[in-house]
């Protein structure tokens, strides 16, 4: 217990307000895609998915990319003003986002929310960085990513309790993260450097830009951000995909049940309906399962090299979320869940070590600044998948009203999504599930884990290559 004693108060008042901020965050984000795409007599605003993944990928890779410039204002305003200003960002935009209904203001409602963020992404792991020291380093950034995964999972489990009011569930995060202003009064600036040339915010930014392009000259560095965005693009469809998939067709009565039986509590706080289990409680599994196992999976990893347990890690991953989306079985989507989150375990922190190893001596900071880009990337790509591609492969909102077409149904104008859905049933004399299991097995949108797994293995093979030639000189 001594070693706790030499981190300063700095050090976890930083990590409350990660912890408050994931909160916020990942409490709205978890039900983001299904609010964007749902059907408007549940609270949601009925975007077609191909409008979600282009909301949530431009959206969420452009919040990655801001960090190289935000944290320039940071270092030269200073991280206590700067944190300040993304909390009144953060707030206001939480408040105002459920008050817009057309595409195009929450879209930049949207932007304005991922601005805030990227303020106040690069200021905690910095102030981490600057409250340890090499004795204490690996522990503080232990604690530091244990309350990301704290936050990441209690934050959907307390806005799903409001999820009868799309509004509450904004308000809710909004909430949270106004408890960051009060954290403000026990955070101490810590040591940063000042800016010996003495140059403007644009100065700096010029600077930044040169920077990336010597990072852009270092090809092996390069072709090592490519393929890890396949990874990425794989891993966010946790959050842009998976949760409309569990909604539109995945069975959870089971789940339901159980709890029902031995687990009340969840059955009648995590359920829109009867016999139902919310979709993002079940995704959010992924971050209990790394709060339960991230030590056990580090300690086997641990003394892998870097690229051996990427490789690993991903092909793991790959598996775990094609299966994801193979059953309309929630026992066997858990079970796939808990695939994915090992490799995830296995692979993700194993990145920023590789990244840190193979930087220059003198470019260590400038390099890991950089290991954004393939996060930014990644999320452009998933936007496509999540968006375009699930839309023609397994969008239930498409196929049927394809189904209605073919079966020359008609079907009044001005319904909302479930209700067009349950008048195509009670036409072909079919209960809701009944249609969802016979649209599952004429239209097979189970396909779409064969693009998946298609990209996390590409990415892994070519990881495999990288390493094969890379380890030869």
């Amino acid at each position: 217990m001594g070693i706790f004693n030499k981190f300063p108060r700095t050090f976890w008042a930083a990590n409350v307000i990660e912890l408050f901020e994931r909160w916020a965050w990942y409490g709205f984000f978890m039900l983001f895609a299904n609010y964007l795409t749902g059907s408007s007599d549940m609270g949601g605003l009925e975007f077609s998915q191909s409008q979600k993944g282009l909301l949530m990928g431009i959206g969420t890779g452009i919040l990655y990319f801001l960090p190289v410039l935000t944290g320039a204002i940071a270092d030269k305003y200073g991280y206590k003003k700067v944190l300040f200003l993304a909390f009144c960002i953060y707030t206001s935009a939480f408040i105002l986002l459920p008050l817009f209904k057309s595409y195009i203001a929450v879209f930049l409602m949207y932007l304005y929310l991922a601005l805030g963020a990227a303020l106040f992404k690069p200021i905690i792991s910095a102030t981490v960085a600057k409250t340890t020291t090499e004795e204490t380093s690996s522990i503080g950034f232990g604690l530091f990513y244990m309350m990301v995964n704290i936050g990441a999972f209690i934050g959907p489990m307390v806005t799903l309790l409001f999820k009868e009011s799309s509004y509450l569930i904004f308000y809710v995060s909004a909430g949270i993260i106004a408890l960051n202003f009060i954290m403000l009064f026990f955070y101490k600036e810590p040591g940063r450097e000042k800016n010996k040339n003495k140059e403007n915010l644009l100065q700096t930014f010029g600077t930044i830009f040169r920077n990336m392009g010597s990072i852009v000259k270092d090809t092996k560095f390069l072709v090592f951000l490519i393929i890890i965005a396949g990874f990425w693009t794989m891993y966010h469809q946790l959050f842009f995909t998976l949760p409309v998939f569990i909604t539109q067709w995945v069975d959870t009565s089971a789940l339901y049940h159980f709890f029902s039986k031995y687990l009340p509590f969840f059955s009648a706080n995590y359920s829109p309906a009867p016999g139902v289990m919310d979709a993002e409680f079940v995704t959010n599994l992924d971050a209990m399962y790394i709060i339960l196992l991230q030590i056990v999976v580090s300690s086997i990893v641990m003394k892998m090299k870097p690229l051996n347990s990427m490789i690993s890690g991903i092909v793991v991953c790959s598996f775990g979320m094609a299966l994801t989306f193979a059953s309309q079985n929630v026992l066997f989507t858990i079970v796939a869940i808990l695939i994915f989150a090992l490799g995830e375990m296995a692979s993700s922190p194993k990145i920023t070590e590789y990244i840190g190893r193979i930087a220059p001596a003198d470019k260590k900071a400038l390099y890991m600044g950089y290991s954004f880009i393939p996060v930014c990337l990644g999320n452009f790509f998933a936007g496509f998948i999540s968006g375009s591609v699930y839309q023609n492969m397994s969008d239930k909102v498409m196929i049927v009203r394809d189904f209605a077409t073919q079966k020359g149904l008609q079907i009044q104008d001005g319904l909302s999504t479930n209700a067009y859905f349950e008048e195509v049933a009670r036409q072909v004399n079919l209960t809701p599930q009944e249609l969802t299991n016979l649209l599952w097995d004429i239209y097979h949108p189970s396909r779409l884990w064969i693009v998946l797994l298609g990209i996390g293995l590409l990415a892994a093979l070519a990881l495999y290559f990288y390493n094969r030639v890379t380890s030869k000189k």
